[in-house]
């Protein structure tokens, strides 16, 4: 039998063609997204007509999508660890298998942000950017060693950051519900999320879901002058409240690589301490190779092939 896959991400096998060449050599007739970029509600709609599987990125999968895709599409395969895009009762009613690639961005995700860190307390930033202005200036920073760092969410990627971090000498604070003073295995300190704000020098989120962590409330409870860096999810965060924790001095610099819209053109661009990223977290060429990959083999099985 003949499937028809849709393609969501832009970027699937731009930079190494073996996954496409994986569907390809199953008889897959392959449905490249026609736009460039993320797909809206109604662009995906349009490009599920008439196909069996998707390879999914972050593009809406609600039961409105799901219900018009219904009932050909039988596969849905995620390149990467998050499906909070996916209604999982729509994709059951609808007989919809969903799977995700949740080992492939550990590596990269976890390497970005600790070089993230690392960018913004030594000033490499402000630094680079004032010698290119003729400026020789020299600022002092902090190093990784005895930092107290954050750590919301201490899954696959927060264990990762967290291994990276303690070869720094960083003093790691896990807040997770899911996690046991047991399981902790590096001299981590589980600490609610009140400890953790009033102790951390740097916050690292790695929880899942868009449920939004960090608002008012919880900027008040940190410390002046902490380092705030979100590879998860954008809509943890309180865009706004976020702001005004910037311009009061409680976050000193932050960084974003996922954000709340994307592409990306809000507030936060207008603010030298933040470092903004275009969701590159998993952008190495082996991740993306290995990711795209697993989410390939993922839907051929699901789809029988």
């Amino acid at each position: 039998m003949n499937f028809t896959v849709a393609i969501g991400p832009s970027s699937f096998a731009e930079e190494n063609a073996a996954p496409r060449h994986l569907l390809e050599n199953a008889g897959i007739t392959i449905k490249d997204n026609p736009f460039g970029r993320r797909l809206t509600e109604e662009e995906i709609i349009e490009h599920l007509r008439d196909c069996d599987g998707l390879i999914a990125g972050l593009e809406p999968l609600n039961r409105t999508v799901l219900a018009s895709a219904a009932p050909r599409l039988k596969a849905i395969a995620r390149v990467g660890i998050g499906v909070a895009n996916v209604d999982f009762d729509a994709a059951a009613e609808f007989n919809i298998k969903v799977a995700s690639t949740p080992e492939g961005p550990i590596e990269a995700v976890a390497e970005m942000t600790v070089a993230a860190l690392l960018a913004m307390n030594r000033r490499l930033l402000s630094t680079n950017e004032a010698l290119h202005q003729g400026k020789w200036k020299k600022e002092i920073g902090a190093g990784l060693c005895g930092t107290r760092v954050l750590l919301i969410g201490y899954g696959r990627i927060g264990r990762r950051t967290g291994e990276l971090l303690s070869a720094f000498g960083a003093q790691l604070l896990v807040c997770d519900p899911c996690v046991t003073e047991e399981s902790l295995k590096r001299g981590e300190r589980h600490v609610s999320l009140d400890e953790g704000l009033a102790e951390a020098e740097a916050i690292s989120l790695h929880a899942a879901g868009e449920t939004c962590i960090l608002g008012d409330a919880e900027f008040s409870k940190m410390k002046p002058g902490v380092v705030l860096l979100n590879s998860a999810r954008g809509k943890l965060v309180d865009e706004q409240a976020l702001i005004r924790a910037l311009e009061a001095g409680i976050v000193a610099q932050t960084w974003f690589d996922a954000l709340w819209q994307e592409p990306y053109a809000g507030p936060l661009i207008g603010y030298s301490q933040a470092l903004l990223t275009p969701h590159i977290a998993t952008y190495t060429r082996q991740c993306r190779l290995d990711m795209e990959s697993a989410a390939v083999r993922n839907l051929l099985r699901d789809l029988g092939c």
